[in-house]
């Protein structure tokens, strides 16, 4: 990791346009079927494939005074939500079904050098569908800036890859006063825009590894995630070394995403 406590301001000229591409994948599999029996979850489709968004857009990832590799800051809700309607017209940022953990949007300058600059960012989000929602693990991905020119380089934000990613809610008796739940997965629920290949190999003076930027940011939402994890293993040498008893609790699902 080479860092330095140098802060740089991020800004993008405000006169540009950039055109963002949209995709969801047909919802593979879900534990019961929701996606077969359901009529909103098996014709879910992308709202907009293609659309123009005024670059103030992506000015809502950038922070508003100087930061440092490594630093976080909240992004501002109202670009997110435009972005995240050209993939559902109805997309929710106080989810209905979390403890609080999981509320907020938050980036983090992952690295930079004289030309550009790499933010990471995390947000989590509902989409209301007729009859229940669906609630994607989290929406992740990375945003690069071309520091000279104010321009956006390349910008992509999707539900990670897992054997499951999806939580989902159906009030199937509209009478009912509860929703079944269900979770599911889905291959690609993403949004791009620039050239990818092109940034694929920049070399940055000043950075963190990108699985460091997620351990940032995760951090920023789960408690969970500020624990000092060890293997099982290594847990029990740890108590007999000092003469402890270990406190074993069973979980079935992940404790720092929203896919169940």
């Amino acid at each position: 990791m080479n860092t330095l406590n140098n802060k740089i301001a991020l800004n993008l000229d405000r006169n540009a346009e950039v055109l963002v591409k949209a995709f969801i994948a047909p919802i593979e599999h879900t534990l019961s079927n929701f996606h077969v029996e359901w009529e909103a979850l098996a014709n879910l489709r992308v709202a907009e494939p293609e659309k123009q968004h005024h670059v103030s857009i992506f000015q809502a990832f950038l922070p508003d005074e100087p930061v440092s590799v490594g630093e976080c800051w909240r992004i501002e809700e109202t670009g997110v939500m435009e972005l995240l309607r050209q993939l559902n017209s109805n997309p929710n940022l106080d989810m209905h079904m979390t403890s609080g953990d999981s509320l907020g949007l938050w980036a983090c300058l992952r690295a930079y050098n004289d030309q550009f600059a790499d933010i990471a960012f995390r947000v989590h989000a509902e989409f209301k569908l007729e009859d229940g929602w669906l609630t994607p693990s989290q929406f992740a991905g990375n945003l690069i800036i071309d520091r000279l020119e104010g321009k956006l380089a390349c910008f992509e934000m999707s539900v990670p890859a897992g054997t499951v990613n999806l939580d989902i809610g159906w009030k199937e008796d509209k009478e009912a006063s509860y929703s079944i739940t269900d979770a599911g997965f889905c291959s690609q629920m993403q949004l791009c825009a620039g050239a990818r290949d092109v940034t694929r190999n920049i070399e940055f003076s000043t950075s963190i590894t990108q699985d460091e930027a997620k351990r940032v940011l995760a951090g920023r939402f789960y408690k969970s995630e500020q624990i000092n994890w060890v293997s099982p293993y290594q847990a029990v040498e740890r108590a007999a070394a000092e003469v402890k008893l270990i406190h074993v609790i069973s979980i079935d699902g992940p404790l720092a995403d929203e896919s169940c």
